[in-house]
């Protein structure tokens, strides 16, 4: 596998946070199970980085909601691709792998 094709940790919260979101996956909510799940804060900006970064891999794709109100403003509704959810299992795998066998030892 090329480096590009490995997810960083951060990379796989989003991704995590997204299939966990389902039909309530916008940037923002993301944001917020991160937080939660994770207990990591996290920048929207940096957020919508990843997602955007993402979907030019071609892992999460998303599309644009109406607003809700005349005032809202458009969302964008993000999914995990079939792609996306076979780098979640492949990185979920590799982990699993490093840590058989192992105890943390202080």
């Amino acid at each position: 596998m090329a480096k590009g094709d490995y997810l960083g940790e951060f990379e796989q919260l989003v991704m995590l946070a997204v299939l966990r979101l389902q039909d309530s996956a916008y940037g923002m909510e993301v944001r917020r199970e991160i937080e939660a799940r994770a207990g990591r804060d996290a920048s929207i900006g940096a957020v919508y980085a990843t997602l955007d970064r993402l979907e030019t891999k071609g892992l999460v794709r998303s599309r644009e909601l109406a607003p809700e109100t005349d005032k809202g403003r458009p969302r964008r509704l993000y999914r995990i691709t079939a792609d996306g959810g076979r780098a979640l299992e492949r990185a979920q795998t590799a982990i699993a792998s490093m840590w058989q066998g192992l105890k943390v030892r202080g």
